[in-house]
């Protein structure tokens, strides 16, 4: 799995309790030829299913979460949001972020707030996790390829099926013809041609050979000749084209220590997040959740006032969870 993909599928699983909690409301969700469905049937049929025992749970985990940071002076800044979702976009083609996004109903405020309770859980797992620069030196020198930056090329296009027609938007570009007009006049490609043609950036061997080579080899700005391939004839712009770059240690390094980080905290959330669950009082009114949370066991101590201080102190207020 690509780290892309990785990426997208922990950040879905993050975003999930925040969507569909946002699903709660009256009126209709949906009418079927006129006829309503009503939010209230939604909301019902949702609770009957497995995922709403789930996103009950993280949601319940997100309050501990919560609670734990406001008692122990946790913060999360801007700042902090920031520079996450930067680092996540970066392992994202240009241009299939929002896509992402727009393809799985998110918004941008919907990812800085699942971004927020994830930097959250870091910093209370912190105290835990120990790098070393020995620990990044070895994983770089294993790694080092996977951190180079390969060339790239950024290109639009227009895709028709035959070779007369190709050949007439040639002509009209080179006669001084407007490329995205044209694109979306002509173009077939359902994915750029609504972009006026526009591509975005990519690597050597993610388009078909015949235009991998051209789009790698011809000058910026020229319009190309027809390109054949599997899918028609293309016309070609390149746009821009950024030179590979060896990685240093000192450029893998954040990434690195991200990666480490997140290894070092695999095997302890789950017991983190139990044993918040366990010192917390949760108590659930929907009988259709019965069970969901077993009973906390009582801790016991020969001080029960101090002990309940103590706890206090410690620990996340208690959650009164609908």
């Amino acid at each position: 799995m690509s780290k892309a993909l990785r990426i997208t599928v922990g950040l879905a699983g993050l975003l999930m309790g925040t969507v569909l909690a946002a699903c709660s409301g009256g009126g209709a969700v949906a009418t079927v030829n006129g006829q309503p469905i009503s939010q209230a049937t939604f909301d019902s049929r949702l609770e009957q299913s497995p995922l709403a025992r789930t996103v009950l749970q993280q949601l319940v985990q997100e309050t501990l979460i919560e609670q734990y940071a406001k008692n122990n002076n946790i913060t999360v800044t801007d700042a902090d949001i920031d520079a996450r979702e930067t680092q996540i976009k970066a392992s994202f083609p240009a241009g299939t972020w929002d896509e992402m996004l727009r393809a799985r109903g998110l918004t941008e405020t919907d990812v800085r707030s699942a971004l927020r309770e994830q930097i959250m859980l870091d910093k209370a797992l912190a105290k835990d996790v120990n790098i070393t620069p020995a620990q990044v030196s070895a994983y770089f020198k294993k790694n080092h390829a996977t951190f180079d930056k390969p060339e790239q090329v950024t290109a639009r296009h227009i895709l028709v099926p035959t070779l007369p027609q190709a050949n007439m938007i040639e002509a009209k570009l080179k006669a001084g013809g407007n490329f995205a007009a044209l694109a979306k006049q002509y173009s077939t490609d359902p994915g750029s041609k609504d972009k006026g043609g526009e591509l975005g950036s990519f690597r050597r061997g993610q388009m078909v050979p015949a235009f991998d080579k051209y789009a790698f080899s011809a000058p910026i700005g020229q319009i190309s000749p027809p390109i054949k391939s599997p899918f028609g004839y293309h016309i070609i712009q390149v746009e821009s084209r950024t030179p590979g770059q060896q990685a240093t240690l000192a450029s893998a390094t954040p990434q690195i220590m991200d990666t480490l980080r997140q290894q070092q905290e695999a095997p302890l959330i789950q017991p983190f997040l139990q044993g918040l669950q366990q010192k917390a009082t949760i108590v659930v009114n929907n009988p259709q959740f019965a069970g969901l949370f077993p009973a906390q066991q009582p801790v016991a101590s020969a001080a029960p006032a101090a002990s309940a201080a103590a706890s206090s102190a410690a620990s996340p207020a208690p959650a009164a969870t609908k």
